[in-house]
């Protein structure tokens, strides 16, 4: 439940340090945001505030190139930190456990398949020896050309394979990669042995296990027994007796297991670490070539910021999940005298989320309170006819209201409005008057509510009244196309203001998007003990533009966005850290034409000119437009096609 009004009380002071707290931007942020002196939101690349970058200002600049929100800006100095980040981590517990091998990360491209952030963590992962992870064979023909000459770092290939997709693989071992496919079901094992042969190559290859450690949180059925990929116990020693029969024992390379996407339970972790590590162990006393332990994704990304076992969070730190991982793996591997693998993880959500922010712009909003009602009939009503009986009702109800009989006030108007519209939809209440219950219901809540703010304790029947008086403000941006699993499945970002963070928020509000979809909202916002059911934002100012930004997108949702409505891809733009201070564009990507995206659903925009000119030219012909108005619309026509898919404000 929302309780924002104790602090919306006009006139107190309002300091940067509360914003910070309302927005629990440490929490989520993880050092990467904070907020200036000027009250913007800031970037800090590196975690340290000797080095930021304003977001407003960034904003500002941008439209100054003629690039309007929304827009996802991704900051490439976080994507290197990340990276770092994950090194580090690993590098520390391998140090202190005396684990005698590295660790490497592979990034699974799926995560964020734009060319560009594939290519950015492929660079800045260079110098830790990290690699790619593919589940497709269009993944791995593109993985192929960006990983030019680089026989040192790791390419894992999972999903389902064909005999092309193994080929490929096949054909990028003889070409000098470090390239491991792994064995999903067990008809591919074929298909592997024979290309090998076809192409004299003694190939790597890895298994992924079906683990019997459940997984957990809202991906829990991609882990366990009843997972959609992987081999059992069984499968996979048949597979080991096939490879020594071959004599190919040493091509077995890497075990492999999935436990789950986003865990955010650490027992999970390291259940499953633990059961991986027994399986290596024993397939490696049995004589198999492994060298890789793959323990796949699942590291989590704290959405809400509170450190907690909920879906959007995770109970664990980086550093105790590299802790645990090395240390269960040189346990089993101690125990059982076996040497121990090489660690990769595929840990794309950690990687990506941070480095994305969707930023967009209000369009304007509906309120509820905006009902203002005195009470007294002559000035509120003014008209000649006797007041019915619900109305009266209303009116007294409206004077009627004190802190000490609050819950009845609400039920007597709550049922003055029902007889108001029953009446209203027999006939016997006019519109008129079905105007006026409406206003003074809203305006008898409203009243209802500023006086529950003032209480230490909302009694429980009034709870809701925060959310059901919330304003709509209407955003410029499309929830299926830039947060589509903020639609799909409930998942909570960080949202917030970037401007005016010096200023108390008065407005708490839901989020409705440009799509005609009554899907299309956010209504859930993070909290550190239960997720809000409204956003405290700013009473918005007459020609000044107010933007918000979404964080902690970077990973899935440009890839999983749709065109609900035709509106496509926002402009992108990587944003990097200057030397000297301040930041610079890298890179702009422009966002989706009205062009582009109908092409997608197959219209051609050569065929489309015609019919409107044809159109313009008949309404010439019968004298309804002027032949200037007619070159107007063909020239608004075409200006619109080549424009931006999204609303440009001025």
């Amino acid at each position: 439940m929302n309780t924002p009004a104790k602090n919306s009380v006009a006139g107190h002071a309002w300091k940067i340090e509360q914003a910070l707290d309302l927005y629990q931007v440490e929490a989520w942020g993880k050092g990467y945001f904070s907020i200036n002196e000027h009250g913007h939101l800031v970037i800090r690349p590196n975690t340290e505030a000797t080095a930021e970058i304003d977001l407003y200002d960034v904003v500002q600049g941008l439209k100054a190139r003629d690039l309007h929100t929304p827009v996802v800006i991704r900051f490439s100095d976080i994507l290197a930190h990340r990276l770092r980040h994950l090194a580090e981590a690993f590098g520390a517990a391998i140090a202190e456990n005396d684990y005698r091998n590295r660790y490497a990360a592979v990034f699974p491209i799926k995560v964020n398949q734009q060319r560009l952030v594939v290519e950015e963590i492929y660079r800045y992962g260079k110098q830790f020896g990290f690699g790619l992870e593919v589940g497709s064979k269009p993944e791995l023909l593109a993985v192929m050309s960006i990983t030019e000459d680089a026989p040192d770092r790791i390419i894992v290939c999972n999903g389902f394979k064909d005999a092309s997709y193994i080929e490929a693989v096949i054909l990028a071992t003889k070409l000098g990669r470090t390239i491991i496919p792994v064995v999903e079901n067990f008809e591919e094992i074929h298909l592997i042995l024979g290309f090998a042969q076809t192409y004299g190559v003694r190939p790597r290859i890895g298994v992924r296990v079906k683990l019997a450690s459940e997984g957990a949180g809202r991906w829990r059925e991609s882990a366990g027994e009843k997972s959609k990929f992987g081999l059992f116990i069984g499968e996979i020693l048949d597979l080991h007796a096939l490879l020594k029969e071959r004599d190919m024992l040493d091509c077995l390379q890497l075990v492999h297991c999935h436990p789950g996407s986003q865990l955010q339970d650490i027992r999970r972790v390291k259940d499953a670490i633990n059961e991986l590590a027994h399986v290596y162990a024993e397939l490696k006393l049995m004589g198999a070539g492994l060298r890789y332990i793959d323990i796949g994704g699942g590291l989590g990304v704290d959405y809400d910021g509170s450190g907690t076992n909920f879906e959007s969070s995770m109970n664990y730190t980086l550093n105790e999940y590299a802790s645990d991982v090395v240390y269960r793996i040189k346990s089993v591997c101690d125990a059982r005298a076996v040497p121990h693998p090489m660690i990769v993880s595929e840990s794309g959500r950690a990687i990506a989320a941070y480095h994305s922010v969707l930023v967009f712009d209000t369009l304007g909003s509906s309120t509820l309170d905006r009902f203002k009602a005195t009470g007294r009939p002559e000035e509120d009503y003014g008209g000649t006819e006797d007041l019915p009986a619900p109305v009266r009702d209303l009116f007294d109800g409206f004077r009627s209201v004190n802190e000490r009989r609050l819950v009845e006030c609400y039920h007597d108007a709550l049922q003055a409005r029902e007889q108001a519209l029953q009446m209203f939809n027999l006939g016997y209440l006019s519109l008129e008057f079905r105007g006026l219950a409406e206003r003074l219901y809203w305006a008898t809540c409203t009243k209802i509510r500023d006086l529950c703010r003032k209480l230490d304790e909302i009694p429980e029947e009034l709870e809701n009244l925060e959310v059901m008086l919330s304003d709509i403000y209407f955003c410029n941006f499309s929830v299926f196309q830039s947060l589509p699993d903020s639609w799909a499945i409930g998942q909570l970002f960080p949202i917030m203001p970037i401007q005016r963070l010096g200023e108390r928020p008065t407005r708490n509000a839901v989020l409705a998007d440009i799509t005609c979809d009554s899907d299309g909202k956010i209504d859930r916002f993070v909290h550190p003990r239960e997720s809000k059911r409204t956003l405290e934002l700013h009473e918005l100012i007459a020609g000044e533009p107010y933007y918000l930004a979404a964080f902690l997108v970077g990973a899935y949702q440009e890839t999983l966005g749709d065109l609900h409505n035709l509106f496509g891809d926002t402009h992108v733009v990587h944003i990097r850290l200057h030397d000297e201070g301040g930041w610079w564009i890298e890179e702009v990507v422009k966002g989706d034409t009205a062009t582009k995206v109908l092409e997608y659903m197959e219209y051609d925009t050569d065929e489309l000119r015609p019919g409107l000119a044809r159109d313009c030219e008949r309404a010439v012909r019968e004298g309804r437009m002027t032949l200037a108005e007619a070159q107007a619309v063909k020239r608004f026509y075409d200006k619109e096609l080549d424009g931006y898919a999204y609303l440009e404000v001025e």
